[in-house]
C-alpha cells in the first residue's frame, strides 16, 4: 500500500501544481493598456490593476496582470492615463443641488442681465412662491457696487426675491422678503450687516449673519425632490472625475436627511461631511459622537470665523485698502475660544472658514493654545486666504492642515489688490508657501462658488491664470503648485486630510478600487489645454458611475 502512495503521490502533486499554475484567480474587474498614476509614495506608475469587492488587489503590468486574473469585467484602456479618484477637500454639495432648480446668476455682467434671468427663471417656474437664485458678483458689473432692493421691486413686486452673492456670503433681496422677514429698520446683527439707505431702512443686501433673517422663511423642498436634486449633481460630479467630495457644512437637518439617503443606498459618491456648528450646540454634537460608514462620514465641525473678500465680509488686522473697515468675525474670540477648547477634547476635527488675516490669526492661536498632540489631529483652516507674513510659521509649528481652493485665486485676482494693497496682497492665495509650512495641501473647489471640475482647480494651482490665459506669465507664479503636488492635493493629501489615506486617494492594494480614466494627460498635456480634457469613466468601488458615450 505504502509503495502505490510513494508512486501516485508525485503525480497528484504534479497535477496540482500544473493547474494552480494555468487557472487564473478570479476578479470582478482588469483594467489594462493604461498609463496609471497610483500616486503613491514614489508617484509611481504601472500599467494595470485587477479589482475583487470594490478593491485593489493587485497592480502591475498588462501581461502579468492579464496572466494572473480572470475577470468578469475587461477594460482596455487603449493608452489612456488613469488617476485615484478626484477628491475635492472642500465643496457644498447640498447648495449645489440646490442651485440646479434656482435662478444661475453665475456669469452676469450687470443688474439688467440679472434681472433678465430672473424673468426668464419666473415664467419657467410659475410654481414657485419664492424667486430663489444665486451667483451674482457686483465685481462684474462696471460700477462694481451693490445692488439694492430697488432693482428687484421694479420687476417683482409681489414674489419674495432671495439671491445669493457668489460667495454666499452676501444675499440680494426686494421688499417683498423684507416684509415676511419683518426687517423694515435698521437692526444690529451680531457677525453680521444690514445696509440700510439714506432714511435707514433696508437697502436690500444682507451680508454674512444677517442673510438667515430672509433665508429662515423660504419654504423646504420635499424631500423626494431633494434627493432627486442631490441625484442630479452627483451626476454632475462623477462627470468630471469625482469620487469623493468634502460636504463644507451642514446644520443636523441636512445631516439627518442625508444620513437617511446613504442608509438606503440613495447616493454613490463619498461625501465627509462637516457639522456646520453653532456654539450652544456643540457639547450636544460631542456626546452624539462620530458616524463613518463605507460612504458617509461625518466626525468634523465646520466652524465659521469670518466672511468673504468679495463682500468686505473677511476680518482683517488693517482696513481695507478700498474701503474705511476691517471687517468682522461671525462670532466673538471668546466664543471661539471656548468652542475650540471644548472640541479640543473631543473626537472630532475641526475645520474653520478663515479668510482675512485677522481671523486666521485668531483660529491659529486658538488652536495652538488648545491642541494636544496636535499632529495626529489634523485640524484644518478652510481658505486660509490671507495670511499675515508672520502667521505662517503656524501651521507647521501647530500642525495645521491649510484646505485651499486655487480657482479662488484666478478669479479674485482681477479686484483682490484693490482690496488688499500692494503688500498685502503678498499673503493672499499663497499656496506654495501654505505647502512649504505644513508638508501638504488638500485641494478643494468650493462648489458652487466655483465650478466643480476639478481640472479647473488643477489649471489654476499650476498656471495661475483663468480660462483664457490671463495674466501672461501667471498670477504671482511664487506660489503656484507643481503638477505632481497639484495631483497629490486631489487624491491622496485629501484624503489625508480627512483621515482616509488608508483607504483612498492611491490606487494600491487593499484600497477602495475608486479611479478615472481622462482622455489626454494632465501630468503632460499643455496648459491651455488642461481645462478641456474629458473624463471618459469614473469608477466607485469597481463600479462604473460614469461612462462617457
Amino acid at each position: 500500500m505504502m509503495a502505490f502512495i510513494n508512486r501516485i503521490f508525485p503525480i497528484l502533486l504534479c497535477i496540482s501544481l500544473f493547474s494552480s499554475c494555468t487557472t487564473n484567480t478570479q476578479v470582478d474587474l482588469i483594467v489594462f493598456n493604461a498609463k496609471i498614476y497610483t500616486v503613491d509614495s514614489t508617484f509611481t506608475t504601472a500599467e494595470a490593476f485587477a479589482v475583487k469587492n470594490g478593491i485593489f488587489i493587485d497592480i502591475g503590468t498588462s501581461e502579468v496582470i492579464l496572466k494572473r486574473y480572470k475577470a468578469k469585467e475587461t477594460i482596455d484602456a487603449k493608452g489612456k492615463p488613469v488617476y485615484p479618484g478626484f477628491y475635492d477637500a472642500h465643496a457644498h454639495f447640498f447648495m449645489f443641488a440646490e442651485l440646479l432648480d434656482q435662478a444661475d446668476l453665475t456669469g452676469a455682467t450687470s443688474i439688467g442681465e440679472v434681472i433678465d434671468k430672473l424673468k426668464i427663471y419666473h415664467l419657467s417656474h410659475p410654481e414657485k412662491k419664492w424667486i430663489v437664485g444665486a451667483g451674482w458678483d457686483q465685481n462684474l458689473w462696471s460700477e462694481k457696487a451693490f445692488p439694492t432692493k430697488d432693482s428687484l421691486d421694479k420687476y417683482f413686486p409681489d414674489i419674495p426675491v432671495y439671491l445669493s452673492r457668489i460667495d454666499y456670503h452676501a444675499a440680494w433681496v426686494n421688499s417683498k422678503a423684507l416684509g415676511i422677514a419683518r426687517l423694515d429698520s435698521g437692526k444690529t446683527v451680531e457677525g453680521g450687516l444690514i445696509m440700510i439707505d439714506s432714511l435707514g431702512h433696508p437697502a436690500g443686501i444682507l451680508v454674512d449673519n444677517a442673510t438667515s433673517l430672509v433665508s429662515m422663511h423660504i419654504p423646504e423642498e420635499a424631500e423626494i425632490n431633494l434627493l432627486m436634486s442631490l441625484r442630479r449633481a452627483q451626476d454632475s460630479l462623477f462627470s468630471v472625475g469625482l469620487t469623493t467630495i468634502v460636504d463644507a457644512g451642514l446644520n443636523p437637518d441636512q445631516l439627518e436627511i442625508l444620513t437617511k439617503f446613504y442608509a438606503q443606498d440613495s447616493l454613490k459618491i463619498r461625501d465627509y461631511a462637516m457639522i456646520l456648528a453653532e456654539p450652544n450646540d456643540i457639547e450636544n454634537y460631542i456626546r452624539q459622537g462620530v458616524y463613518d460608514s463605507d460612504r458617509l462620514s461625518i466626525k468634523s465641525v465646520k466652524l465659521m470665523a469670518d466672511g468673504a473678500l468679495g463682500s468686505r465680509g473677511a476680518c482683517l488686522l488693517e482696513h481695507y485698502h478700498d474701503h474705511p473697515s476691517k471687517g468682522f468675525l461671525l462670532r466673538s474670540p471668546a466664543e471661539f475660544d471656548e468652542t475650540i477648547r471644548l472640541l479640543a477634547n473631543s473626537p472630532f476635527q475641526v475645520n474653520t472658514h478663515a479668510i482675512g488675516d485677522s481671523a486666521n490669526r485668531l483660529i491659529l492661536d486658538a488652536y495652538g493654545k488648545h491642541l494636544k498632540d496636535s499632529k495626529s489631529r489634523r485640524w484644518r483652516i478652510e481658505h486660509a486666504q490671507v495670511i499675515a507674513p508672520d502667521d505662517f510659521k503656524k501651521f507647521n509649528k501647530f500642525h495645521i492642515i491649510p484646505s485651499i481652493q486655487p480657482t479662488h485665486a484666478t478669479s479674485d485676482m482681477y479686484w483682490a489688490e484693490e482690496r488688499l494693497g500692494a503688500e498685502r496682497i503678498k499673503g493672499a492665495y499663497a499656496y506654495k508657501e501654505l505647502l512649504q509650512q505644513y508638508g501638504l495641501v488638500a485641494l478643494g473647489s468650493d462648489f458652487p462658488v466655483e465650478h466643480f471640475n476639478p481640472l479647473y482647480g488643477f489649471h489654476a494651482a499650476v498656471a495661475r491664470v483663468d480660462k483664457t490665459g490671463f495674466p501672461g506669465g501667471g498670477f504671482q507664479m511664487e506660489n503656484a503648485l507643481t503638477r505632481e503636488e497639484a495631483l497629490r492635493g486631489m487624491t491622496i493629501w485629501a484624503a489625508f486630510s480627512c483621515f482616509q489615506e488608508r483607504k483612498r486617494g492611491s490606487i494600491e492594494k487593499g484600497k477602495d478600487a475608486d479611479f478615472v480614466i481622462l482622455e489626454d494627460d494632465i501630468m503632460t498635456a499643455p496648459d491651455n489645454a488642461l481645462r478641456d480634457i474629458k473624463t471618459l469613466r469614473t469608477i466607485i468601488a469597481g463600479e462604473t458611475v460614469f461612462l462617457r458615450d
